[in-house]
């Protein structure tokens, strides 16, 4: 996932096949039942329920935001395919929080769950200098390494071949719009023709915001954030904050001097809400109507639904985004500190199997980053209530098709914090001068990666 931020919060709206919606009890009857059969062919022959002296263990899994696995049922349906076995999640809303507990936990070598995600902001940090605390999961038991997008697994593996993260999901993107507000505005609100706005440009999705505040219903803006339109014109690159051999260089980046261009000039041009993502004013905006549009990454709709609340349902539908990109998606990693180590690979290699990453994603809309799951019927021909007749499975899964390689280095967690949640939240909240506070940002980037 999300992922939002660096984070994914929120409960999803479950997510229904389109050919023929089930009544509720059926449906639930068929999906416990296909995810006990995704169980006995999945888990593999790594866990047998009870540690080494046969007794019952805990398996601890530490996540941020909405994994999904508690809302699809699979930690229930795990639990009841391997008796003596109990999962207890630790669940952190804020990545931004979580990731500091665990570099904490890392350096003392202790308070480590079994299970431990890491976002894909973060993973090539913790590849490149901690992957000797982490457990080889490209051997592990039940882990098929080809089952995975390969640019996703590439993403957590060691320069000598080491894989210490199996793929959960990606985030491809397109855009969420409250189809009511732009029809009071004047623009079209049929999905492709939406998408045909802003079509190959970002800038355009910028003229579009314009047009929409030109005669905008009151109280409402274009778009939720600088910082969300900043983080998806990046995303849409391959070109980030890397160059091509992996070394931080986001001050000669093209696409990061762009996406600043197009982020302040969207706040210059007052399209922008001005709200810091994934804080309280902003899960408040999606129910008050308080903007048109937000740059959607697949994991996003979640949130869009939970938010929104049912007085929404309906008004909102999704767009293809300027360009194809990727922002989001997480790792599951085993620390080599767990307690049970062996027990922890069959669950981890589970629960990223593509039946489970299918189920997970027909719940909450996380997109599987495993082949396999990605060409699933279930996948493919799924939508979410909550955006009515949209064909949520086909948009984002073709958009995953689309989505090209791009380097992911160790500091891109840090840089996009600090330019989103610093640098451009300071401009639209406190009027900061847009190249002072790029100055700040750069200064504070430097002092941390120079420690």
């Amino acid at each position: 996932m999300r992922n939002p931020g660096t984070t994914r919060g929120g409960r999803a709206a479950a997510i229904v096949p389109v050919r023929k919606p089930l009544p509720i009890a059926a449906a639930v009857a068929v999906a416990l039942s296909a995810v006990l059969v995704a169980g006995c062919d999945s888990a593999g022959s790594g866990s047998t329920g009870t540690g080494a002296s046969g007794s019952e263990i805990t398996l601890t899994v530490g996540d941020y935001g909405t994994f999904g696995y508690k809302q699809a049922g699979l930690f229930d349906a795990y639990m009841r395919e391997h008796p003596g076995i109990t999962i207890v999640e630790h669940t952190v809303e804020q990545e931004t929080d979580y990731y500091p507990a665990l570099q904490t936990h890392l350096a003392s070598g202790s308070g480590l769950d079994d299970i431990q995600a890491v976002e894909v902001g973060r993973i090539a940090q913790v590849v490149k200098k901690q992957a000797d605390r982490f457990v080889d999961l490209g051997t592990a038991d039940g882990v098929d390494k080809n089952a995975f997008l390969p640019w996703k697994s590439q993403q957590a593996t060691t320069a000598d071949g080491r894989t210490i993260g199996l793929g959960t999901d990606i985030g491809p993107m397109a855009i969420c719009y409250r189809k009511d507000l732009f029809q009071q505005a004047g623009l079209p609100t049929d999905r492709e023709e939406v998408a045909r706005l802003w079509q190959g440009d970002w800038a355009k999705f910028v003229e579009t915001g314009k047009q929409y505040q030109a005669k905008a219903p009151a109280g409402t803006f274009f778009t939720d954030s600088a910082g969300g339109l900043f983080n998806a014109v990046v995303s849409s690159s391959t070109t980030q904050y890397d160059d091509g051999g992996g070394r931080l260089d986001y001050k000669n980046s093209p696409s990061v001097k762009g996406a600043w261009a197009l982020a302040t000039g969207a706040v210059q041009a007052g399209i922008s809400a001005g709200l810091k993502q994934f804080d309280t004013p902003w899960y408040q905006a999606f129910a008050n109507s308080g903007f048109a549009t937000v740059a959607c990454p697949s994991w996003m709709t979640a949130i869009v639904a939970d938010k929104s609340g049912s007085a929404n349902k309906g008004k909102w539908d999704i767009a293809g985004a300027p360009a194809p990109g990727n922002w989001g998606g997480s790792f599951l990693t085993v620390p080599k500190a767990g307690k049970h180590r062996k027990e922890a690979e069959a669950l981890a290699a589970w629960l990223t199997a593509p039946a489970q990453q299918a189920r997970v994603f027909t719940t909450v809309g996380n997109l599987p980053s495993t082949s396999g799951a990605l060409s699933r019927p279930e996948v493919q021909n799924a939508r979410l209530d909550f955006f009515g007749d949209t064909p949520t499975g086909q948009i984002y899964a073709a958009t995953a098709q689309s989505i090209r390689p791009t380097v992911i280095g160790e500091w891109d967690g840090l840089v996009k914090d600090t330019l989103t949640n610093g640098a451009l939240l300071s401009i639209e909240q406190h009027q900061s001068d847009p190249a002072k506070a790029w100055s700040n940002a750069v200064k504070e980037i430097d002092d941390k990666v120079g420690d």
